[in-house]
């Protein structure tokens, strides 16, 4: 009929929206953060110089408060000068003398211990006092806690019991990885927290989904539809994920001991990229749906028993070594750390996921300490050409593969084999990358900018749910427990500035591959 459209390609839903480019644009309401820890070496590295970036950058409202909660004692001068070495020791490039002296005047500092009822009775005073109403008359804060994780249950009860979350404030609450020991300890954590506060209030940060090439996982896959209908067990080969760090425990042996490499980094950050992989399309990009897909992600992993994990994973830790021409010494002999410790600070393993996408392709993921370089990546390989070009035995063509570097450089590349120039038809490796600096020409933001700013729009797609919580550690808790109860043979087991024991190797050279030999790829074209 006439006014009438045929087309029914695309059902009407509220989902198949424009996307809004000007999301910066997002207006932040008034609001108090208060950093328990606000003194700590994750302030003073991480938050104090992201809140001041924020501001520079203009994405913060004219009425904020941060207050800092916890020892040692100090002034609110005293406070604003460590604030601003901290910003001068680890951003001086953004240090503007004008900019600072109207940021300093929204720093304070309460000396408190976290167990005195007094000093919350105070902090609470503090709040009523110096929070701006928004337009709908709500005080909202947000609580930080960069604390040890031993101390959160303290501190989340005493905010339940000085009715920090009464009708007097809108709060939030930030926490910091690890979400307990286990998923025993999770769940009784969870429950801690959801006694004060509702889940849609709880913010769990894993500061690798803030950074840029670990968000653009999801729109590269699902906004390109050249990748998409190759993503799945046909034509992927196998992925590999590698998350390497040249510093050693630095001066947290004590917690170290207590946590080890699979709580440190394999139950959250590993997990997480793995998920972003292997997660199926969402219906939509909100917080719970993009949650969701993960979740399955978690519950889908292959269930590792004894013999799994004697097979398929593997542990070390670093003795001493050479890196930079620096020598430096085996983990035993760190501060805090015991003289015969078992703690690993080496993992590798082969695990699989069993859905109907990604049944029988590998996933490799490897992760330690005092390694070759500071390296975080996804490789993902995909199958090699069914047969020799032109039917020479010669030519050999590399299989393509998709990068995604996380750190030290935030970008994406893709391998091809192209014709090498002569008269000769020799296959030839070359890649095409995309660098998020060179590209749009812009400064590179730290993790934590994004998930503040995330936290005071309300945003919790970037953040872990409990269910999610729990289910990565039902994949890691096996490997865990048959560790901790049958101490290593062999530690240390490979020197610091070396890419860990090879034994990691054989997890893929039985079945004829390799991991990525970083010092040998062709350059980028």
């Amino acid at each position: 009929m006439e006014g009438q459209t045929n087309d029914y390609s695309v059902a009407a839903s509220k989902f198949l929206q424009t996307c809004d480019l000007l999301a910066s644009d997002v207006k932040i309401e008034p609001f108090t953060i208060v950093i328990f820890g606000g003194t700590g070496d994750l302030s003073k590295r991480m938050l104090l110089p992201s809140l001041y970036h924020l501001k520079k950058d203009g994405r913060l409202p004219e009425d904020f408060s941060i207050v800092a909660f916890g020892l040692p004692k100090k002034s609110d001068e005293e406070f604003r000068k460590f604030v601003r070495e901290s910003v001068e020791t680890f951003s001086p490039e953004s240090f503007n003398q004008s900019l600072w002296d109207e940021f300093s005047q929204h720093l304070s500092h309460i000396s408190a211990d976290f167990t005195s009822d007094e000093d919350y009775t105070a902090l609470y005073n503090r709040l009523a006092e110096i929070c701006i109403p928004t337009p709908e008359n709500k005080r909202e804060v947000v609580f930080y806690l960069a604390v040890p994780p031993a101390v959160a249950p303290v501190i989340i009860a005493k905010l339940g019991q000085h009715k920090f979350c009464d009708e007097t404030f809108e709060p939030k609450i930030i926490m910091e990885k690890p979400f307990g020991r286990d998923r025993a300890s999770a769940s009784e954590l969870n429950r801690t927290v959801l006694n004060v506060f509702d889940e849609s209030q709880v913010y769990r940060v894993d500061h690798y989904l803030g950074k840029e090439t670990v968000q653009n996982i999801i729109f590269f896959r699902f906004a390109n539809s050249i990748f998409e209908p190759l993503w799945n067990r046909r034509y992927i080969d196998h992925v590999q994920i590698t998350v390497a760090e040249q510093v050693g425990v630095e001066q947290r042996g004590l917690f170290y001991e207590q946590t080890g490499v699979v709580r440190d980094i394999v139950q959250n950050h590993i997990m997480q990229l793995v998920a972003l992989v292997a997660m199926e399309p969402p219906v939509g990009f909100e917080a719970d749906l993009i949650r969701d897909e993960k979740v399955k992600v978690f519950r889908t992993i292959r269930p590792m028993d004894e013999e799994y994990i004697g097979k398929f994973t593997v542990r070390g830790q670093y003795g001493p070594g050479s890196i930079n021409n620096v020598q430096i010494p085996g983990y035993r002999a760190e501060r805090d750390v015991a003289p015969d410790s078992n703690t690993p600070t080496f993992f590798a393993a082969k695990i699989y996921i069993d859905s109907w996408r990604w049944a029988g392709v590998p996933f490799y993921v490897r992760t330690g300490k005092r390694l070759a370089e500071r390296l975080t990546e996804i490789s993902v390989q995909f199958k090699q050409p069914p047969l020799k070009l032109f039917g020479r035995t010669c030519d050999v063509i590399e299989p393509n593969r998709l990068i995604f570097s996380v750190q030290p450089q935030e970008e994406i590349s893709l391998s091809l084999s192209v014709k090498f120039p002569g008269v000769d038809n020799q296959p030839h490796n070359v890649t095409m990358d995309f660098n998020y600096e060179s590209s749009f020409g812009v400064e590179r933001h730290h993790a934590y900018e994004r998930l503040l700013i995330d936290c005071l729009k309300g945003d919790l797609t970037l953040f872990a749910r409990q269910d999610g919580v729990e289910a990565m550690w039902s994949v890691v808790d096996p490997i865990i427990s048959q560790w901790e109860a049958v101490p290593a043979a062999n530690f240390p087991n490979y020197p610091a500035g070396s890419w860990g024991p090879k034994e990691q190797d054989e997890l893929l050279e039985h079945e004829g591959r390799a991991w990525r030999n970083l010092a040998s790829e062709p350059s980028l074209m």
